[in-house]
């Protein structure tokens, strides 16, 4: 038999033990991806926040104007003759241009020279049941004012 030999050994290492360079580099990238998250998140509340206040609240001029304006965009004079469902889109979509952008003078007088305009066309109409030249004209200048809302 031979003598059993005598070693000093070290116990192994804990799992959760770490060389001190790569705990001070677990930190610092910690930190920056603590920062990054944050600031996406800052971003994200600023962008939701700002496309929420970029519509009028409901019921108000503001929002009556914006809506005369949608109706306006959507309305095409070439089908207001035109039988069936095409014809009655066009012409609800102009009689509600009318009188939303009226309902938006009544509310605050920045609206009246779009409820002027839209009026304007509607009158002439009503005289020459036709898009003519003036109406179309006054159409122009209405969806123009709208550009600027």
């Amino acid at each position: 038999m031979q003598p059993q030999q005598s070693f000093t050994t070290f116990p192994p290492a804990p799992a959760s033990y770490e060389r001190p360079r790569t705990r001070t580099r677990t930190v610092v990238l910690s930190l920056i991806a603590g920062l990054v998250l944050g600031a996406a998140g800052t971003g994200a509340a600023w962008a939701i926040n700002a496309h929420a206040n970029s519509r009028p609240a409901k019921g108000t001029p503001a929002a009556d104007a914006r809506a005369a304006c949608e109706a306006l965009d959507g309305f095409d004079p070439a089908k207001y003759t035109t039988k069936g469902s095409a014809g009655e889109i066009a012409f609800n979509r102009y009689a509600a241009a009318g009188v939303l952008s009226a309902s938006a003078a009544a509310g605050d007088a920045k609206y009246k020279e779009l409820a002027q305009a839209i009026r304007r066309s509607e009158d002439r109409h009503a005289r020459v049941f036709d898009f003519d030249a003036t109406v179309m004209k006054d159409l122009g200048q209405a969806r123009e004012i709208c550009r600027g809302l």
